[in-house]
């Protein structure tokens, strides 16, 4: 009986030299990640725990990002312990405002990430390096104090759903309609705690950003992690951007999976996922009824990229934002923005009527730069539309792809670009 990607992942880092789901396993760790919400409390329980020291300060992620420029004094004491707990210890990988990014978007950037790690982070979407063909999964912030104390975790190695993606998509439908899709089709526990493995020609049509927006929500369908293999455009991003030596993993041909989807890319529609729930999805074309729409964000660790960026100046270009709309654009990072800048896309996004601001999480938690009042629908690039997720808990998020959130801005209700022209 063979292994998945992600079972020989954690044998190897295990050591050991066959692994089966379900089994229990302390596997070393590659990276451990916090931001400013999630590391005080890491903080406070390293405390408690006497611990003097961590086990490595290369291999260490902090990335204040979700309240970030301070929104208010409880977000500045949090970043306060952040910074002062980094500086105490001399970690590497700590990265203040100016430097910062959202965190997703950020450590693949800096070449923190690459194929064959094991990689915890204390926040949901870290499952979004599985698109390097890491193993990459959320933890709670104890798990996190307990990985920068020691440099290990416990897993229960889970078992495994692959997605067989063909074809190629046409030319509005991006990653994040991919996943949408997945989602709708299993539903938000359709993949509970389970890997969820990518395969299959289609792969090769999809940019690197849209497998990290894909890898990003496998979290959504209650995923234990998501991974795609190794090809030529995931050599080429690594080698741009990091220095790391990378391990390629290639699952066994008598692997064996829960299930087996096969997805046909070239048949997808730009897909909408409606409140309350990443599964209730519907394509553009069964929205028959006008949705009317107060607010778009287009940015967060799932669409703040450059490919994303790119799609929604496209769509805005030579367009404006409907009276009464408010755009909210977000880059990922310091560097996606300095060459959005460069680009002239942000030239287009003001002209636009719509504002850009630094990078930051914020609105996608309701945090802060995009609060919704009672009774308001927003358009969302981002990652969940729970009850009360960006505001308050009568407002609505619909969850879709720049290029559907850029549309739908100008037209002031949910729309593809197609019905622009």
């Amino acid at each position: 009986m063979g292994m998945t990607m992600t079972q020989k992942i954690l044998a190897a880092h295990a050591g050991l030299d066959r692994v089966e789901a379900g089994q229990l396993i302390e596997a070393d760790l590659d990276l451990v990640l916090g931001n400013d919400i999630t590391s005080p409390v890491a903080i406070r329980e390293m405390e408690k725990m006497n611990i003097q020291g961590v086990f490595d300060r290369e291999k260490i992620a902090l990335v204040p990002d979700h309240f970030v420029p301070n929104k208010d004094i409880k977000s500045a004491e949090h970043c306060k312990c952040v910074r002062e707990f980094a500086c105490r210890h001399g970690i590497t990988n700590y990265f203040e405002v100016g430097e910062m990014g959202i965190e997703h978007a950020l450590l693949p950037e800096k070449g923190l990430t690459v194929a064959g790690d094991v990689i915890i982070g204390a926040d949901s979407h870290t499952c979004t390096y599985g698109a390097l063909g890491a193993f990459s999964t959320g933890v709670g912030s104890t798990d996190m104090a307990a990985g920068m104390a020691t440099g290990k975790a416990w897993f229960k190695v889970p078992s495994a759903i692959r997605f067989r993606l063909t074809g190629k998509p046409s030319k509005w439908v991006s990653g994040k309609d991919v996943i949408l899709h997945i989602i709708g089709m299993i539903g938000v526990d359709g993949a509970l705690y389970k890997s969820m493995e990518f395969t299959g020609d289609g792969i090769a049509h999809l940019s690197m950003d849209d497998r990290f927006t894909i890898a990003n929500m496998a979290i959504e369908a209650g995923g234990k992690n998501g991974i795609f293999p190794v090809d030529e455009k995931a050599i080429a991003y690594m080698k741009e951007h990091s220095q790391k030596e990378y391990t390629v993993y290639e699952a066994d041909e008598d692997a064996v999976y829960d299930a087996v989807y096969t997805i046909d890319l070239s048949t997808l529609r730009p897909t909408v996922a409606f409140p309350h729930l990443p599964e209730n999805t519907k394509t553009i074309d069964e929205i028959t009824e006008d949705v009317k729409i107060d607010q778009v964000v287009i940015g967060s660790c799932t669409n703040g990229r450059l490919d994303d960026i790119r799609t929604a100046a496209q769509v805005l270009s030579g367009r404006h934002v409907a009276k009464g709309i408010r755009c909210i654009i977000l880059p990922a990072t310091q560097a996606i923005y300095l060459q959005a800048m460069e680009e002239g896309l942000l030239k287009i996004f003001i002209e636009a009527g719509a504002v850009v601001s630094t990078p930051t999480c914020g609105p996608c938690l309701g945090g802060y730069m995009g609060i919704l009042a009672a009774g308001e629908r927003c358009v969302s690039t981002t990652n969940r539309n729970f009850v009360g997720r960006m505001g308050h808990v009568d407002s609505e998020v619909y969850l879709a792809s720049p290029a559907v959130a850029a549309a739908s801005a100008v037209t002031g209700k949910i729309s593809s670009p197609e019905q622009l022209d």
